[in-house]
């Protein structure tokens, strides 16, 4: 990658660090919360920042996210600004990393927390200048870091994240949940949505997010397709929920099962509108991806299947009344942290094992259990 001499004077002045001392840690003024990884991972980082805000109220807590991720965190009451990195298009490589760090030492924060373990995001705080710098132990660049906190495979997620708030001297000892916040709008469009599809009944809807990025974390189409069926023939609503990715997953199912109260509601919303509309739903059907933590995060109780991945990843479903459908005893799963294209193997036997009449059998003991 060619850089002109102009970017790498840049770098070299932007890498002298600011003056700082553990007073500014502990009542700190400004925060940033640098998190750019999947949609699941900024909710799931939400639980911290609200803990931040009830022991900062006074502070501004501003949050560095991807450009998709940053329309999720609207009007939430813990965070004061979003700041948008594209750090895969138009703020990509070293003259983006600049770029950023110029403008957060502008804003002159006194603390950043990085729940994300990337290179990337410690070369652009350490660039930032600002002054304590908290990440894991398992960072890529931890040397950028002056408070290092243990990473722990064994805890979920959200519970990993707030090892980050003891440099503050925060200890967390209570649950927390992540909380979206739908606009009025937002609320008024899927009450449109609804409308326009003569859904009467709402207090029986269901919804089921079917898509993944990965491949390998997406339970057969066609069984989906079934188990909506089922679902409708006991007298439910379901809306086939995702993004504009998934257009042709929900068109799938719609048109496999021809059934009025099959409804796809892909690509035709935000994701703040779809959870607004998740929030609606008696239960929620979901591979691990982004649906799982925002249905989560609107208190809708949540069917989750696993397939390549496993939960003890801590990434799994975190309400009360939240079930796990997984094959469990393959020697070959987990094979990635994220899932893959395809099943490294050939056999796909961690989704091909679950059946419809088991998903089934979970939906309806979570629907008799209540929201």
């Amino acid at each position: 990658m060619a850089v002109d001499a102009q970017t790498v004077e840049t770098y070299r002045t932007l890498f002298v660090p600011t003056a700082g001392g553990h007073d500014s840690v502990m009542t700190p003024r400004r925060i940033l919360v640098f998190q750019t990884a999947f949609l699941g991972d900024v909710i799931l980082t939400l639980p911290m920042i609200q803990v931040l805000k009830r022991n900062f109220p006074e502070a501004e807590i501003d949050v560095v996210t991807t450009p998709v991720a940053s329309t999720l965190l609207n009007n939430h009451p813990a965070i004061t600004h979003v700041i948008q990195y594209d750090k895969r298009k138009t703020q990509r490589g070293l003259s983006g990393i600049v770029s950023l760090a110029r403008k957060l030492r502008l804003l002159q924060y006194d603390v950043a927390i990085a729940p994300h373990r990337s290179f990337r995001t410690a070369t652009v705080l350490a660039l930032s200048g600002i002054p304590e710098r908290i990440g894991f132990s398992n960072t890529s660049g931890k040397i950028f870091y002056n408070h290092i906190v243990e990473y722990v495979h064994s805890r979920h997620e959200i519970e990993r994240n707030y090892a980050l708030l003891i440099p503050l001297g925060i200890q967390v000892k209570q649950k927390e949940f992540p909380s979206l916040y739908p606009s009025l709008n937002d609320i008024n469009t899927v009450n449109k949505f609804l409308f326009e599809r003569e859904i009467v009944h709402q207090d029986r809807m269901i919804a089921i997010a079917p898509g993944s990025v990965w491949n390998t974390k997406r339970w057969l189409i066609e069984r989906y397709a079934q188990l909506a069926l089922l679902l409708a023939h006991d007298g439910h609503e379901i809306l086939i929920i995702g993004g504009k990715e998934d257009a042709e997953l929900g068109s799938a199912i719609v048109e496999a099962t021809k059934h009025k109260q099959i409804h796809n509601a892909t690509g035709r919303l935000t994701l703040l509108q779809s959870a607004e509309l998740i929030g609606r739903c008696k239960v929620l059907v979901t591979n691990d991806s982004a649906p799982l933590h925002i249905g989560v995060a609107m208190r809708t109780p949540v069917v989750a299947i696993f397939g390549a991945t496993v939960p003890e990843f801590g990434f799994g479903p975190y309400g009360a009344n939240d079930v796990v459908v997984e094959t469990k005893g393959l020697s070959c799963r987990p094979c990635a942290i994220h899932g893959g294209k395809k099943c490294p193997i050939g056999t796909f036997e961690c989704m091909k094992k679950i059946e419809v009449e088991t998903v089934y059998e979970k939906v309806k003991a979570t629907l008799s259990k209540g929201k």
